[in-house]
């Protein structure tokens, strides 16, 4: 972290902790060192710590701002680490501001200034309340969209993530340990490694990162689940598709060519993996289209360069047509392009067509009568790596994926490294210790200060 924002971090902050708008109740949070003073100039009396207290959150001529409950969490027993003070007001934007302008008025000598997006967080992390993993993990249950993924954030932010890796960590440095410590004597090492069992100690935590690996790929997925792009030619059903699986009427559905003409996008989930569905203009000639139209099939390409899955809409009642076949073979060629296993192929309206068969592999479906929609569901799941078993991952990000990763390879190269036999053992203590690293990684033990700033710079005021 930088020598600029470690002397921000000794500044009392302030900010209001609630949502804007109106509700029933707002929150202005506070925290810092010694704070006590702040307390009793907004309240007009010292605080029992860790002690609701009803009563006129005061104005700097002793008029009340309003009635309300005041909490004050002495250091260290607090959420940020520091001494907290929470003043709990009536829900209006007008309200809050006023407390929180009081705040900073009568925080002046004690230079209290508004907190940056994630600070109080931070400073939980900074104070050991928190680490790395388990302060994203914050961010991600107030950001979680199912509740699959809220209940793998508050695992996370348990320390059930943070628990393993650590697990790991510890059986790295007892094997590191006992690397080093054979370079000591070169003329024994191998032997005194075999006693050691240093090869098997090596393949349990290989295991161990992979097994962290694949909860860590479902939590991912949980987290930012799965952009998946409808296309296909305009009036093969690709809007009732989107109403079909939404179980809304989310676009507009008629039999007028070009009737979707910008991308309309629906979140839903299945198993507790949100899809982020998106409904796109059709495909078809340019020269056939107006120049509204053009755009949205312009943006429909974009839309379908950025999916997770592309969900190839065919109409089983135009099988057959010439103009209706060239059409698809064009598209077929620019939709599958170089990454075939991204492209689902369905075909709609078998309710129409109930005799029409179709291709290996393909799906067919009727978004009318709902037949292929449960099949559609898990086969979405299937394709992003699924594998229903919530309540055991946690949420995890790209970056933690990446650590483990590179953990995993370094884990590799090391038991090749032991394999030979042959002296390297210097190389192998190097990868062993490229393996820790990346796992400290995770929970910040080792982490770059720029990192630290991406994290908490996304999230929002007040936490």
């Amino acid at each position: 972290m930088a020598t600029r924002a470690l002397a921000a971090l000794d500044d009392p902050i302030v900010a209001i902790a609630t949502a804007p708008g109106r509700g029933a109740v707002g929150i202005v949070r506070a925290s810092g060192r010694h704070l006590a003073p702040l307390a009793r100039a907004l309240t007009g009396r010292d605080l029992t710590p860790r002690h609701a207290h009803y009563g006129p959150l005061l104005a700097a001529d002793g008029q009340a701002i309003d009635q309300g409950l005041a909490l004050y969490f002495p250091a260290p027993h607090s959420y940020t680490g520091e001494d907290v003070l929470e003043l709990q007001a009536h829900g209006g934007p007008v309200v809050l501001a006023l407390l929180l302008a009081r705040c900073l008025e009568a925080g002046a000598p004690l230079r209290l200034r508004l907190a940056t997006p994630g600070e109080f967080t931070q400073r939980a992390f900074v104070n050991g309340k928190l680490d790395l993993a388990q302060a994203e993990a914050v961010a991600d249950l107030i950001d979680a969209s199912t509740s699959a993924a809220a209940r793998s954030a508050s695992r996370a932010l348990a320390g059930a993530f943070s628990a393993e890796v650590d697990a790991l960590a510890q059986g790295l440095v007892r094997l590191r340990l006992l690397v080093e410590a054979t370079l000591d004597f070169p003329e024994e090492e191998i032997e005194f490694l075999e006693r050691a069992d240093a090869r098997g100690q090596l393949a349990r935590l290989q295991a161990g990162v992979a097994a962290v690996r694949q909860r860590a790929r479902q939590g991912q997925l949980l987290r930012e689940g799965l952009r998946v792009v409808l296309a296909g030619q305009p009036n093969v059903g690709k809007s009732s598709l989107l109403n079909a699986l939404a179980g809304a009427e989310v676009a507009i559905v008629t039999p007028v060519a070009g009737t979707t003409r910008d991308r309309v996008q629906e979140t839903l989930q299945i198993d507790g993996v949100p899809i982020h569905l998106v409904d796109t203009a059709g495909l078809r000639d340019a020269g056939d289209a107006d120049e509204v139209e053009r755009i949205g099939m312009a943006r429909t390409w974009e839309a379908v360069e950025g999916a997770d899955a592309v969900l190839f809409v065919h109409d089983l009642t135009r099988a057959g047509e010439p103009a209706y076949e060239a059409a698809e073979a064009d598209l077929a060629t620019r939709l599958v392009g170089a990454d075939p296993a991204r492209v689902l192929h369905l075909h709609n309206k078998a309710d129409l067509a109930p005799t029409a068969a179709v291709p290996p592999g393909h799906l067919r479906l009727s978004t009318r009568s709902g037949e292929g929609l449960a099949e559609l569901r898990q086969t979405l799941l299937a394709r992003a790596g699924w594998q229903a078993l919530p309540e055991g991952v946690y949420i995890a990000r790209t970056r933690h994926l990446q650590a483990l990763d590179a953990a995993s390879g370094h884990l590799q190269a090391a038991d090749a490294l032991a394999a030979q036999g042959d002296g390297a053992l210097d190389l192998l203590a190097e990868e062993l210790r490229l393996a820790h690293e990346a796992l400290q990684a995770i929970t910040g033990q080792f982490t770059a200060d720029d990192l630290l700033g991406e994290i908490f710079g996304r999230f929002c005021i007040g936490k």
